[in-house]
C-alpha cells in the first residue's frame, strides 16, 4: 500500500506538483531510524523549536504555548465560471466560534464574507446531522465544493468540512461545480462520523489507527479514545479535537514511548507555516530528507482521494474519523 503511495508522491514530483514542505526527498528507499538518544537541542533565535513528550512533568503536551500569527492580508477566492474575488482578512469574523478563536476563520467563512459584502449571492445552512455548513446556492448555481491551497502549496482533492478548514495568510481558494453523486458520497461520510460519534456517547473513538515505521514494522491499534490537549488554543477553542490529539492520546495510553513535535514559523518559501511538525514517534527520528507523513479521514476518500491533505495534524480538525495513518517515506 505504502509502495502505491511513493510511486504517486513520486509522480506528483516529476510533474512538479510537489510544494516546499519539510518532507520533500529524493527516494522511497526507509533509512535505519538512529538507535541512540537525540542530545540536547539549543534554539536557534527565530528558528525551528523542538519538543520531546512526555514532557519532564509527564504531561503529553508542549511545556511552552505557540502562536500562529493571525490573517491579516488581502485574500483571493476565485469561483468558476462567476470570476475573481478578494477579501480584507482582518474584516472576517468566524461562524464557527464553537472551534475558531476570535481573529481565526475557516475558508468558508471567507464565502460567508463576500456573500455578506454583497460581492457573491450564497445560500447555506447548518447540518447538525453532518456537523457542517453546506452550500446550497452561489449565484444561482448549485452543487459546489473546493480545494484550497496554502503558501507554496498547490491544490489537491480533499473530503474535509470547508467550515473547519483553517485560513492562513497566503492562501488561495477557489470552487468548481461538481457531481450531485460525487458531494452525496462527501455528505454521507460526514453523516457517518457523527454517528459515529453519537454510538460512542460523544466520545471520539477511532476504529483503526496504524503508525509504519521506517524499517516496515507497523503499530496497528484499534478503538483508540482520543480526547483533547488543546495544543493550540491560539487558534481552536478549548476541548477541540485534532489529529493531533490522535498521537498524544496513544502517549497518554501508554501506547507509545516517544513523540518529539517542533515548531516551524515557515518551511523554505511557504510562510507562514505556524505549526508543528512530528518529527519522531518512538524509536523512528526525522534526519536527513526522510520522516513521517499522516492521512486521517473516511476510508473511502483515503490517500490522494481525499483524506491526504496539507492541513497541518495540529490545526486539522477532527469529528470522528474512521482511521488515521502515519507512514514513513523518503522522497
Amino acid at each position: 500500500m505504502r509502495n502505491r503511495t511513493c510511486k504517486r508522491l513520486l509522480a506528483l514530483l516529476a510533474a512538479g506538483a510537489v510544494p516546499v514542505t519539510l518532507f520533500v526527498f529524493l527516494s522511497c528507499t526507509p533509512s535505519a531510524p538512529a538507535t541512540q538518544p537525540e542530545p540536547p537541542e539549543l534554539p536557534v533565535p527565530g528558528g525551528p523549536v523542538s519538543y520531546l513528550l512526555p514532557a519532564h512533568d509527564g504531561k503529553w503536551s508542549p511545556p511552552v504555548q505557540q502562536s500562529g500569527r493571525k490573517p491579516t492580508a488581502a485574500g483571493t477566492v476565485r469561483i468558476e465560471d462567476i470570476g475573481d474575488f478578494s477579501f480584507d482578512a482582518q474584516k472576517v469574523e468566524t461562524i464557527r466560534s464553537d472551534i475558531f478563536q476570535p481573529g481565526h476563520f475557516s475558508v468558508f467563512d471567507a464565502l460567508v464574507h463576500l456573500s455578506e459584502e454583497g460581492v457573491i449571492k450564497m445560500d447555506y445552512h447548518f447540518d447538525g446531522n453532518m456537523d457542517t455548513h453546506i452550500i446550497d446556492v452561489i449565484n444561482g448555481e448549485t452543487y459546489w465544493w473546493y480545494q484550497v491551497k496554502y503558501s507554496a502549496g498547490w491544490y489537491e482533492s480533499n473530503v474535509f468540512r470547508m467550515d473547519m478548514y483553517p485560513y492562513k495568510d497566503g492562501s488561495e481558494i477557489r470552487l468548481k461545480r461538481q457531481r450531485e453523486e460525487y458531494l452525496g458520497r462527501i455528505c454521507r461520510t460526514f453523516g457517518d462520523e457523527v454517528l459515529r460519534r453519537m454510538r460512542n456517547g460523544g466520545e471520539v473513538i477511532l476504529p483503526t489507527v496504524t503508525i509504519q515505521g521506517s524499517r516496515g514494522d507497523v503499530k496497528h491499534f484499534t478503538d483508540v479514545k482520543v480526547t483533547p490537549h488543546n495544543v493550540r488554543s491560539d487558534i481552536l477553542q478549548p476541548g477541540t479535537i485534532t489529529a493531533l490529539d490522535i498521537l498524544l492520546s496513544l502517549g497518554e495510553q501508554g501506547k507509545l514511548s516517544a513523540i518529539k513535535l517542533t515548531w516551524y514559523e515557515s518551511i523554505g518559501e511557504a510562510d507562514p507555516v505556524d505549526s508543528y511538525w512530528v518529527e519522531r514517534i518512538d524509536e523512528d527520528i526525522a534526519s536527513g530528507g526522510c520522516g513521517f507523513v499522516y492521512e486521517t479521514g473516511p476510508e473511502e476518500f483515503s490517500g490522494f482521494a481525499g483524506s491526504h491533505i496539507h492541513i497541518p495534524l495540529d490545526v486539522r480538525v477532527i469529528v470522528s474519523p474512521e482511521y488515521a495513518l502515519w507512514f514513513w517515506i523518503c522522497l
